[in-house]
Formats: structure tokens, sequence, C-alpha cells
């Protein structure tokens, strides 16, 4: 106790423009010291990525379900017309499901890696146009947004419970004559309600990734087939 005293004398009987120094230093540690505990806090943040490789096909359609829950959250529609016997027309779109939107207004925008997927981006409700191809009389036009790339990215809003959850899917696409062909790769989603994710964003950290090949995703993926609802229409 008593050299508490002699040491509270002694910064008492300093300078005063010394002892403000010391009282400044003093506030910049507690300052500092409340900044790195907040910087500590442990995060919550957990990407679930899903690995495929679906080919959706003309005439076919795919639901995909980001969360494995066993509910479609948007559907892939690769729909082929025939009109007379020359006049052909194949269309690749996207649709989501409920109150789920997709990034990109009239056609779904093709992102690239590493783009953010959150609230600030522009998200719209409705069918999204991706590629099509025409055969008018052996005249073959291949066109839209989604034609012919290689690893492009859909950014997705959708619900679960009732929260809003951001997610993307990975394909790649071609048209040959008037055919499109596209092939899902891989599809991720954040568990955070609220928390953005950026396009082929696959983990927050190697401990706080769980991939839906996962031991502990192995009931998901036996009652949905990892997450992608396949069926056929003619």
């Amino acid at each position: 106790m008593e050299r508490s005293k002699q040491g509270l004398r002694t910064i008492a009987n300093l300078p005063k423009a010394i002892r403000q120094q010391v009282h400044f230093y003093g506030l910049a540690a507690s300052a500092a010291g409340v900044g790195i505990l907040a910087l500590a806090e442990p995060t919550e943040a957990e990407i679930v990525y899903t690995p495929a490789h679906v080919t959706i096909a003309p005439n076919r359609t795919v639901g995909l379900d980001l969360n494995h829950d066993g509910t479609v959250d948007f559907t892939f529609q690769n729909r082929l017309y025939i009109s007379g016997v020359s006049a052909r027309r194949d269309d690749l779109k996207i649709i989501p499901e409920g109150v789920n939107e997709i990034v990109g207004h009239g056609s779904a925008s093709d992102l690239g890696q590493g783009v953010k997927v959150g609230y600030s981006a522009a998200f719209s409700a409705g069918q999204k146009s991706m590629a099509f191809g025409t055969d008018q009389v052996g005249s073959f036009y291949c066109g839209g947004e989604w034609n012919t790339v290689q690893g492009r990215f859909l950014g997705f809003k959708f619900t679960i419970d009732g929260e809003t959850h951001f997610g993307w899917a990975r394909l790649s696409t071609t048209c040959q004559l008037y055919k499109v062909e596209a092939v899902l790769t891989g599809y991720a989603y954040e568990t955070v309600a609220g928390k953005a994710i950026t396009t082929g964003q696959t983990e927050v950290g190697a401990e706080k990734t769980r991939s839906a090949t996962d031991p502990a995703s192995l009931g998901m993926l036996a009652a949905g087939a990892g997450g992608l609802t396949i069926w056929r229409r003619e």
C-alpha cells in the first residue's frame, strides 16, 4: 500500500505536461484494449459449400435447394420450343421460388468471382432469362447474358425460417446451333442471416467451413441428393 501511495505521489509531482501525456496514453491503452476485445469476439459465420456437376440440358428442369432443407429455393428451366417443322427455340431460365430474388433485372447477371452478394446487390424478383438459341429455317443464333460462359456466378437472396440469407451458384454454358446446355458446378450460402457472401467464397475459415459432402452433412444429402431436386419435363 505504501508503495502504491508513493507511486501516486511520484506521478502527482511530475510536470503538468508529462502528467497530461501519461493520462493520454492511459486512455489510448484503454481504448485499444476495448478494440482488441471487440475484434476477438468469436464469429458464428459459416459458409456451406456444395460441389456439384449437374447438366441442365434442353427439356430438363433442375430444382436447387441451397440449404438442404428439402425445399427448392430456385429452379433452372431449360425449355425447348418447336413451332412447325423448322422454327425452334431453346430458353434457359432461372426461377426464384416464393419471395426469393436473383441479382439482375430482366436477365440474371453473370457475375465474376469475388463479387459481394448482400443487401447492396441489385436483386429483383421473378424469373430471369439466362441464355437462348434459335433456329429459323436453318439460320442459327445464340444469345443472352449467359451465352457460352465459363465458371460464372448467380447471386441469390433467399429465406430460411423467415430470415434473409445470401448465396451463389456457379455455372458454365454452351450453345451449339440452337441448343443451350448448362453445367452447375457448385453452390454455397451463408448461414448467418443478413451476412453477405462473395461469389466463389467457400469458407470463412478452415475451422468454420462445412461442405455438404462432410460426414456431418450426410443426413441432408440422403434426404436431398446434395440439395438438388432433379426431374424431367418432356
